[in-house]
């Protein structure tokens, strides 16, 4: 008896996959997956890194520009950790028979972002008493926040917003203003050490809250 081979066994046999051709085609699958979750992940954690950085830059970065051996070179500190700030003024050059000089405070103002450098604050009355010490007063009325002018005619502060008055000491000579002048810390220093023959000026600059009897700082 002749036997005749069945077409579709012969065509199933052809198909079946060996284990030797399956193993490449599985590693081949599994090195695909790795590269696509590898560069989904660098697509993904790149950018993140990055904008985690730009965040947090300005706040890691430290503020010490101006201290001696920077790049820069050694500068001259113009604030002290004590917040007193060195004037551009002498103690010579303000006169001795007790006349105000108005002088504008300049100070570095930065936060998280930006920096600038040596720039206007406020400003403050600087004067002599009699027996050669320096005061310093706000030059911010504590009414309402106007600036205090110092009046030549009546030798006083005069305040024209609301016409509160100061005696050239500070003190309130009518009842507009709810209190004095605001004093401020005042030294003077030789080269950053304190010397009550020192020409430098320096200044712990404050300002205060308005309308209060009580000088509560900002």
């Amino acid at each position: 008896m002749t036997t005749i081979d069945s077409p579709l066994a012969a065509d199933e046999g052809t198909q079946e996959t060996s284990p030797q051709m399956a193993a490449p085609e599985t590693r081949r699958n599994a090195v695909v997956s790795f590269m696509t979750a590898a560069l989904s992940f660098l697509l993904v954690a790149v950018p993140s890194t990055l904008g985690g950085l730009f965040f947090l830059d300005p706040i890691l970065r430290k503020k010490n520009a101006a201290s001696p051996g920077n790049a820069g070179g050694a500068v001259a500190a113009k604030k002290d950790s004590e917040g007193f700030i060195r004037l551009d003024v002498s103690a010579s050059s303000v006169p001795a028979d007790g006349t105000p000089v108005a002088v504008t405070i300049r100070d570095d103002i930065e936060d998280a972002w930006n920096r600038f450098v040596d720039v206007p604050v406020g400003s403050i009355w600087l004067r002599k008493n009699p027996d050669g010490g320096l005061v310093a007063f706000n030059s911010v009325c504590p009414h309402l926040g106007c600036s205090v002018n110092f009046r030549r005619s009546e030798n006083d502060f005069f305040c024209p917003c609301h016409t509160s008055a100061f005696s050239l000491d500070g003190k309130k000579t009518n009842d507009i203003p709810p209190r004095n002048m605001d004093g401020l810390a005042v030294v003077t220093r030789t080269d950053g050490k304190e010397d009550p023959a020192g020409t430098e000026i320096w200044v712990r600059f404050q300002n205060f809250r308005r309308t209060t009897a009580e000088q509560i700082p900002l």
